[in-house]
């Protein structure tokens, strides 16, 4: 039977196996993605998204956010990104799809997602990053806050205004959410006739702290085609648009989401795999 002092022993090594410093046996050099929780960082082998070509509908947003990327990817000066606006526009999709883009052009650049729940701990990450010899783009997917949450808003902009704990030169933040100033919707619609900003202030000015600030809205009629069109065409599959228009009404909106929704069934029917 084990006595204490190696119980305690093989506790505490199991507690560091579970923690963020297990990170620092990461290859930050080895995968094209990593996903960053509480828990600390795993590798990711692939990125999932589609091509560059088939994301349409969003020309000038996919001009500004591939640039920046390439930039950062080069080792050149590149901007913080927020991309905003309504739910399934292809925010998240851009991201992944332009950091892909850079590494199959031989961009020295990894995607590090982030869970919101380890929002917090950015700065042991920007430790673990900050030495490598890699640029990385952090990405943080619909973020919002609380209420009640005061601390975080405030920690992001000294992390993107160059705090002591801001984050390195090779490292650069990408973060989406469905709204530009990032807070409960309640809260940014106060009256008070003296200052409307000072209650929310923290929260509203961090979207002020992005060099680039990206509005994604809803599809018109034949841009959602056209994403339709686009997709179709890739994997071969037929179908009318009076179908996509129906598909889209049903729904309630027409996105690039609901377009590939479409596809999904499209392939579906016809016993093909995406």
């Amino acid at each position: 039977m084990e006595d204490q002092a190696q119980l305690l022993a093989r506790i505490a090594d199991a507690l560091e196996r579970l923690s963020p410093s297990e990170s620092g046996n990461i290859d930050w050099l080895a995968s094209p993605a990593y996903v960053w929780t509480k828990s600390g960082a795993r590798p990711v082998a692939e990125i999932d998204a589609p091509v560059l070509d088939l994301l349409r509908g969003i020309e000038a947003q996919k001009a500004a956010v591939t640039a920046n990327v390439d930039r950062l990817a080069k080792g050149h000066a590149a901007h913080d990104m927020l991309l905003w606006g309504a739910r399934g526009t292809g925010k998240s999709t851009l991201i992944r799809s332009a950091v892909r883009a850079a590494q199959d052009d031989g961009g020295a650049i990894a995607l590090v997602q982030v869970g919101t729940d380890a929002v917090t701990s950015l700065p042991q990450l920007f430790a673990h990053l900050g030495p490598v010899a890699r640029n990385f783009l952090i990405f943080i997917d619909d973020l919002g806050f609380s209420e009640s949450d005061a601390t975080t808003p405030r920690h992001l902009r000294s992390w993107l205004d160059g705090g002591v704990e801001a984050r390195p030169a090779n490292v650069r933040l990408a973060i989406t959410s469905n709204r530009r100033a990032i807070l409960p919707r309640h809260a940014s619609e106060q009256d008070d006739p003296i200052n409307p900003r000072d209650a929310i202030d923290d929260t509203l000015a961090l979207a002020d702290r992005f060099g680039l600030s990206l509005g994604f809205h809803n599809a018109s009629q034949e841009d959602y085609l056209d994403v339709v069109r686009g997709y179709a065409s890739e994997y071969n599959l037929d179908y009318e648009d009076i179908e996509a228009l129906e598909w889209a009404k049903r729904r309630g909106a027409r996105s690039g989401r609901v377009a590939w929704h479409f596809i999904t069934e499209l392939a579906g029917r016809a016993g093909k795999r995406l």
